[in-house]
């Protein structure tokens, strides 16, 4: 029954249809649309583009409506003797207010756009990090689906090889060891089967996450893809573009430039502001039982002059300094940082391309190895556990190798990223290399 069952786990994982298998850009796509973390991190840009409209808000009209209604009640005396206060008063006011002149409002309103550029800008990191994150998850489903594969073929070899040494066994040309030897790496293969089909699960389930969903199956590289190198072939180039037009330097360089802004919104503390101000008041009231009714109509500017604070401007202004001095040298860090990521993803994308090239030459020589160790078994040269040695050596490297090309296609996705510049269009180079299998 175990059996029954992990074949037809496995006939699902490995089945291949040309108009079913889904490939990188679907799942990016699908990912836009359902990854959770990336839809909080488009809310948090829809919010911080409210910024703006927040920071102008100072330099518009401001109006307000005022409305009282008051019951009075009371005693009272004059010359002429004691009296009630019984009577309703009611005032009711419109205020308008028009700044004409607040450096500080126009500041924070200069501000408010960087802020809203700000969010644009991590929001941008949060689409690189999710193009990331599907091309990893997806590349470990096939080299999940990819180490079954290479299981099955090596169980077939081996099965082959046991039945083979059976036959010699009957017929005296070879000892019981080699049979043994045999069926202990069949077994070997079938427990190493049922941990690749549980870690295939959980490579399906970290990339349905992310999407979703889990596609049967998924397209694949084609066989004998060729990985190109980094363009442009100099790292410096890199490191440059790393430099600038990294997000986490972009970022950071809004956040200087804001900060910057903050020691002058903190220096006009020390100004004065000028606004036009008019307002409409109507008043009603029956004081004495003498009906009173009156409107005024206010129109003019006022002038607002700050004297002494208490030393509260002049702080401001030193702890604006010093935030500001501390986001230059963040911004210093984040270029470094850059630097350094773009110059590790560089030396990634070459160690995988050596790796690849390395192991293709190995994938060769070990197929000539095992014919050789094949026909030398069959000569009486060579015993059953060298072949079998062979074998396993074989679908070892191709394992290896099929693992290093999606390390490397990885690794190159995280250098462009370093620079700034991974796209949708970089994934859709990738997916051309894909193939239904």
């Amino acid at each position: 029954m175990r059996k029954k069952k992990l074949s037809a786990l496995l006939s699902v994982a490995l089945m291949s249809s040309a108009t079913s298998a889904a490939d990188l850009l679907q799942a990016y796509r699908d990912a836009l649309v359902y990854d959770s973390q990336f839809s909080s991190a488009k809310l948090q840009r829809d919010a911080g583009r409210e910024r703006q409209v927040q920071g102008r808000s100072a330099l518009l009209p401001q109006a307000g409506f005022n409305a009282t209604v008051a019951k009075v009640n009371g005693d009272g005396s004059s010359t002429t003797g004691p009296f009630k206060l019984d009577y309703t008063d009611q005032k009711y006011a419109l205020q308008l207010k028009q700044p004409l002149y607040n450096l500080a409002s126009f500041i924070a309103y200069d501000q408010s756009k960087l802020q809203v550029a700000a969010s644009e800008v991590q929001f941008e990191q949060s689409r690189i990090d999710l193009s990331l994150r599907v091309a990893q998850a997806y590349f470990e489903v096939l080299a999940a689906q990819d180490a079954i594969a290479f299981i099955q073929a090596q169980k077939t070899a081996i099965a082959e090889q046991l039945a083979s040494a059976k036959r010699n066994f009957e017929v005296g040309t070879a000892t019981i060891t080699d049979t043994h030897e045999a069926q202990a790496r069949f077994d070997l293969a079938q427990a190493q089967e049922i941990a690749a089909l549980n870690d295939l699960e959980v490579k399906r389930n970290q990339l349905a996450l992310l999407t979703g969903h889990t596609p049967e199956v998924l397209r694949g590289l084609s066989p004998g893809v060729k990985l190109s190198a980094p363009e442009p072939s100099a790292v410096e180039q890199w490191v440059t573009n790393a430099e600038s037009g990294n997000i986490g330097v972009v970022a950071q360089g809004l956040a200087a430039e804001i900060a910057k802004l903050d020691i002058r919104r903190a220096s006009a503390g020390h100004l004065p502001t000028l606004d036009a101000i008019a307002s409409y008041t109507d008043s009603k009231s029956a004081f004495l039982s003498s009906p009173f009714s009156s409107t005024v109509t206010n129109v003019g500017v006022q002038l607002n002059i700050p004297i002494f604070s208490g030393y509260a401007t002049s702080s401001q202004v030193t702890q604006a300094v010093a935030l500001e001095q501390k986001a230059r040298a963040d911004l210093d860090t984040a270029r470094r940082s850059a630097a350094q990521g773009a110059r590790t993803a560089y030396l990634g994308v070459q160690s995988g391309l050596s790796q690849v090239s390395a192991l293709e030459a190995a994938e060769r020589s070990s197929l000539l190895a095992l014919d050789a160790n094949k026909l030398g078994y069959e000569v009486g040269v060579r015993i059953n556990i060298d072949v079998l040695n062979a074998q396993q050596q074989l679908y070892s490297t191709r394992r290896d190798l099929a693992k290093a090309r999606y390390d490397t296609l990885v690794a190159s996705l995280k250098l462009k990223a370093a620079s700034g510049t991974l796209s949708e269009a970089d994934l859709e180079a990738i997916n051309a290399l894909l193939e239904a299998r």
